[in-house]
Parts: structure tokens; sequence; C-alpha cells
């Protein structure tokens, strides 16, 4: 059975594949676990090269715009301030990859009119797309499983250029600002979805972190009256070029409340279903038969806190528990950072490797 065999039997709940498929998520490792992984494997290939994952991905090329966003800032903006293509400028962290989100180009628009005006970056350029069909094919002919990604989809990028204080005032005293921001990132998302599904991608991979892990950040009403229609015209877009490709949503925290509302949108995976404060075993009794599961391997707890027998132990757990009939693709729930310890990286992959539905000899 190839991976991308696997990978399709499992998510689209067709039954229980060879074993259960698997990835390390989000670029698998922070910078440090990076170069703890280069020197103890001795290797310059990508994790997922490495490791032989059951998925590749493939995103945007890099834009070409070279955009001046400080019109959009009364105050000094410091010289070690990174923006992205959006606007939202970031200050490097201390520790790892973390950033600190601190200024938001639409933190100060009062109409709608200059929401519709501001400066939005190519993300649906051809140019942007360029080689991508290629690389798919690429990947489906080598048997994988291909991801196009498209996350941060909605919500995350709102806030990124409001302000999440705000973005949640608009919400409720000014939802004619919450519209508009939505509105066009929706405009540009759906164009996104379209081209990705054209070029062939198996798996659209949608995003947006709308739960803490005490529940949702917001009413259940204020996520259908501002981003469930908007997440479901992405998806029809994706869908209508190409009415198999799978639609992955992820959002950390405790999404136990979504997920009714993702099954109304077409959402057919959901991710990354983390231990620590969903109850898996309600949500498996739940949905198993409505929903596929892509993660389920703690990383603040089991990965890097566990030993290699614990690691391994539960992804046997996760496997018998969301993936006994299939509907499962083990992952970490995020990527994983320098405090895991290389030893419990090699656990998940024997173990994932290992997760097989009968006895390896019969599936030979």
């Amino acid at each position: 059975m190839t991976p991308r065999e696997r990978v399709l039997i499992a998510l689209k709940r067709k039954g229980k594949p060879d074993r259960v498929p698997f990835e390390m998520s989000w670029g698998a490792f922070t910078p440090g676990l990076m170069k703890i992984y280069q020197k103890n494997m001795k290797t310059d290939l990508p994790p997922e090269e490495c490791f032989d994952f059951d998925t590749r991905s493939v995103n945007l090329n890099p834009t070409n715009l070279k955009s001046d966003f400080s019109q959009y800032f009364n105050s000094q903006i410091p010289a070690n301030t990174i923006f992205d293509e959006w606007g939202a400028g970031r200050f490097i962290g201390n520790y790892e990859h973390f950033t600190h989100l601190k200024f938001h180009p639409l933190a100060s628009a009062t109409t709608v009119q200059a929401i519709e005006d501001y400066h939005w970056p190519d993300v649906t350029a051809d140019y942007r797309f360029e080689g991508l069909g290629e690389k798919v094919a690429h990947y489906q002919q080598r048997g994988y499983a291909v991801t196009g990604e498209l996350a941060v989809t909605i919500f995350e990028t709102a806030w990124a250029l409001r302000g999440m204080e705000n973005l949640l005032l608009d919400f409720l005293i000014k939802p004619e600002i919450a519209h508009a921001i939505c509105e066009q990132i929706t405009h540009l998302r759906m164009i996104q979805a379209r081209k990705y599904a054209q070029i062939g991608v198996d798996i659209l991979r949608l995003g947006d972190d709308v739960a803490s892990q005490q529940g949702p950040l917001f009413s259940i009403e204020i996520y259908r009256r501002f981003i469930k229609e908007r997440t479901c015209k992405i998806i029809q877009a994706a869908k209508k070029i190409n009415p198999e490709i799978l639609i992955f949503m992820h959002s950390d925290g405790k999404v136990e409340d979504f997920i009714d509302e993702y099954l109304d949108i077409g959402v057919d995976i959901v991710n990354p279903v983390q231990p620590e404060c969903n109850d898996l075993e309600k949500i498996e009794a739940q949905y198993h038969d409505k929903i596929s599961f892509w993660g389920g391997i703690g990383t603040q707890t089991t990965m890097p806190f566990g030993t290699p027998a614990e690691v391994k132990q539960e992804v046997t757990r996760i496997k018998n528990l969301l993936g006994k009939n299939g509907g499962l693709l083990l992952a970490p729930t995020h990527l994983l950072e320098p405090e895991v310890p290389w030893e419990n990286v090699i656990a998940f992959i024997e173990a994932a490797k290992n997760s097989w539905y009968d006895s390896p000899a019969k599936n030979i």
C-alpha cells in the first residue's frame, strides 16, 4: 500500500489501511531541535524525507512585492521589526522561533473604505503558484498524499491585521469593520483554494485558532456570524473544482464545541485534537463516523515529559481510541520544541511506523 493510498483510505474513512498514516506537524521541529536532528541523523534531508512521512506539502512561492507598511503606523518602528506580506509587524523573540506580534496595520482603520483600500498582498498571483502543480504531481507519482497549506485562514489573519482586542471589540460594537476585514481575506482565500484544487492537492489544510485550552475564544454565535459561512465559501470554492479534495481544519485548544460547526461546512479532518484539553473518548464516541482526526500525541505532556516507552504506549492508545476503525493520521499536536528528548522523537517514529492494524506480514 502506498502512503497516499494509506492516507486517503484512512481520512476518507473507507476502512482500515495497512497501518495508521503519520507525519510530524507544522515543519516538525523548532530550530533548536532541527540542529539536534541534523546532528543525530547526519543528514541534510528534511525530516519528511529522512523519516518517510506519509504526506508531503506545498505552499505559496515567496512574494516579489517590496511593500512599505510604515504609512499605517504613527509610532516609530524599531529596526528589528519584521513585517509579513500582510503588513503585521513582529519582534524576534529571545527563544527559538517565537516572535512578539506588536504592529497591526489596520488597528486605526475607522471605515470600511479604508479597509478596502488597504495594501492587500498578492497571495492569489499566478507566479505564487508557479511550479506547484509539477511538485504535487511529483510527490503523488512517488506515492505520497499532498497537502496544500492555507492555515491562519480568516480569524488569525484578521486579528494580526487589526489586533486581537480590537477585533474582538469589533465583533460586538463595530461589526461593519470586522465584516469588511474578514470579507477581504475570504475573497483572497477563495481564489487560493481554487488554485490549490486545480493543481491537484489531496488535502487543503485550513486553520484558525478559535479556542483556548479552556474553551472557545468567543461565542459560537460570533463564530457563525463572522467566520463560519466565510470558511464555508472557501471550502466550497475548492470542492467545486475537485469534489474529492479533503478539507483539514486546525485549531489549537479545546475545540469540542466547534466540531458540529465544522461538519456543517464540509470539514473532513479536525486537527490537532490536543489530549491535554479535549475529551478524546467523548469526541471519538460522538464523531468517529463523521469526521477524521489528525494528531492526538500531546506536545505539552507525552512528547517532552514521557519516557520513550510512554511515547510508544501513547501512540498505541491513540491508534486504538481515535483510529480503531481508520479515520486517523498520527502526529504530534504541534511542532516539537527543543525540550523534547531525541529518544522520544525516535520512539514516536518507530511506534507510528509499526502501528499496523494486522501483523506486518499480512500487509506485504
